[in-house]
């Protein structure tokens, strides 16, 4: 016959099932525990950048948000400048055109001033190599004394924006040089030829 079971065995084996399900569950936990701290950081994150692109679109936005008008601003610039070259050309003027030019330069300083306070500079252009992400070239001028490419005129300023280009600055390059063909004298082929027919090659 068999051994009955007493009370306190069925409640061993029963406690040992227990502890071995509360394991695999604890377990099982656990896994979870990592993989919702993992989802969370990787969230985090994500939010994180998402803020920091948003932050860097804002401030773009805010640095930039004057570009068109700048622009426009530049077209007054270019009249004030075109002004008071014109009366530098014409030489010595009376004292009202004097007050009159002074006045524009004065106006011209103010505004290339503000223009600086939000970021707006001049393009240095004259004897620079020329670059095309910041000249555009109107013409090519034949000048010995300049390297190949470089600005030998600048025929309309360029400005940049926080360094960023606002209008390129137009100007005038220096040509490649091509080298010269030889040249040759009438005397030299006639030589060539006699020497030529001296030695009978010229017989047929």
């Amino acid at each position: 016959m068999a051994t009955p079971h007493s009370i306190e065995d069925e409640a061993v084996a029963t406690e040992a099932v227990d502890i071995g399900t509360l394991l695999k569950e604890n377990a099982a936990l656990r896994e979870e525990k990592v993989s919702l701290q993992d989802r969370l950081l990787r969230a985090l994150a994500e939010a994180e950048n998402t803020r920091r692109q948003a932050s860097r679109t804002a401030e773009e936005a805010r640095r930039f948000a004057i570009a068109d008008f700048a622009r426009e601003l530049l077209i007054v610039v270019d009249n004030l400048q075109r002004t008071i070259d014109a009366a530098d050309s014409k030489g010595p003027s009376t004292t009202e055109n004097a007050a009159l030019i002074e006045g524009a330069q004065a106006t011209l300083r103010v505004l290339l001033q503000t223009l600086e306070r939000f970021g707006v500079r001049r393009i240095q252009a004259l004897s620079q190599r020329f670059d095309p992400n910041l000249h555009e070239a109107v013409m090519e001028v034949d000048d010995p004394a300049q390297a190949p490419g470089t600005v030998t005129q600048v025929v309309e300023d360029g400005y940049t924006i926080h360094g960023r280009l606002l209008r390129p600055a137009r100007v005038a390059v220096s040509k490649r040089r091509v080298p010269a063909e030889p040249e040759f004298e009438d005397n030299d082929l006639g030589a060539g030829w006699y020497a030529g027919s001296e030695t009978g090659t010229d017989e047929k």
